[in-house]
């Protein structure tokens, strides 16, 4: 069964500044599909920083529900 994958994602803090990047790459076994994806995004106005690699459709999903509880409880992530 052909199975979609997410890849690379690297975050660094230096300095009380933090770098977070992803490789931009989503493969089907061993194919690439495509070589711009987003996987470093910015929710609740710009002060979240998150990002995905695994199962690609989930990760998109996730976003979107994660994205919806910051809305919902003002950004509190411990919420």
């Amino acid at each position: 069964m052909a199975e979609f994958r997410g890849t690379t994602i690297l975050a660094v803090k230096r300095d009380g500044k933090l770098a977070v990047a992803g490789d931009g790459q989503i493969t089907l076994n061993e194919t690439i599909i495509k070589h711009r994806a987003v996987k470093v995004r910015k929710l609740y106005n710009s002060n979240i920083i998150v990002g995905f690699a695994g199962a690609t459709a989930d990760a998109l999903n996730l976003f979107d529900r994660f994205e919806s509880k910051l809305e919902r409880f003002n950004g509190n992530l411990t919420r």
